[in-house]
């Protein structure tokens, strides 16, 4: 994660506050791509890097959410895949999702990282206590955030993005662990 000297003890401050990681999805959990064919779903790619980093957050008990504007069986496969706590599709505000997740689930705005890269995540990255975005996001984006992945969306930032607040808040190695010598069967 691209912390500035001087913003090194905001962000693990502010990290170490975050109870749950909203991301974005084009450009984000995936390179932007989107891959449409007639009469058949789009595609998408998705980085094992992220999955295996929101194992991590909830092998913990970080809850994860995903708003976006965009409605697909894929990221909606995804979802159920990595156990995402909340999935908020065809939110084309998502400035209201984000407004409802927090009233339903009892959130804070400083308990919430969200991670984007496009305008449309503006309202909400303007909101959060760790607004986070990718190294390819918009160049608006980037100005607006003092926090900014080393990897581009679709290629790990997410996972940056996790392994920096659990380092932060002193669980990546018990997350880590977790991971290496479950204490239940996994499927």
């Amino acid at each position: 994660m691209i912390v500035p000297p001087e913003l090194r003890e905001d962000f693990q401050e502010r990290a170490r506050r975050v109870k749950l990681l909203i991301m974005d999805v084009d450009g984000v959990l995936t390179e932007g791509h989107i891959i449409l064919e007639d009469e058949k779903p789009e595609m998408k790619m998705f980085h094992a890097h992220d999955g295996i980093g929101l194992v991590l957050a909830r092998r913990v008990g970080l809850k994860s959410a995903i708003i976006s504007q965009r409605e697909s069986p894929a990221v909606q496969r995804r979802a159920r895949e990595l156990k995402i706590d909340y999935l908020y599709l065809k939110q084309f505000y998502k400035i209201t999702a984000y407004e409802n997740l927090k009233k339903d689930h009892g959130y804070r705005d400083e308990d919430i990282c969200y991670v984007g890269d496009d305008i449309p995540d503006l309202p909400v990255l303007r909101k959060v206590g760790l607004p986070v975005a990718v190294q390819n996001a918009n160049w608006r984006i980037k100005e607006e955030v003092a926090f900014v992945t080393e990897a581009e969306g679709g290629r790990g930032a997410v996972r940056e993005v996790v392994e920096a607040i659990l380092k932060a808040q002193g669980r990546l190695e018990r997350a880590i662990e977790t991971l290496l010598f479950p204490k239940e069967p996994q499927p």
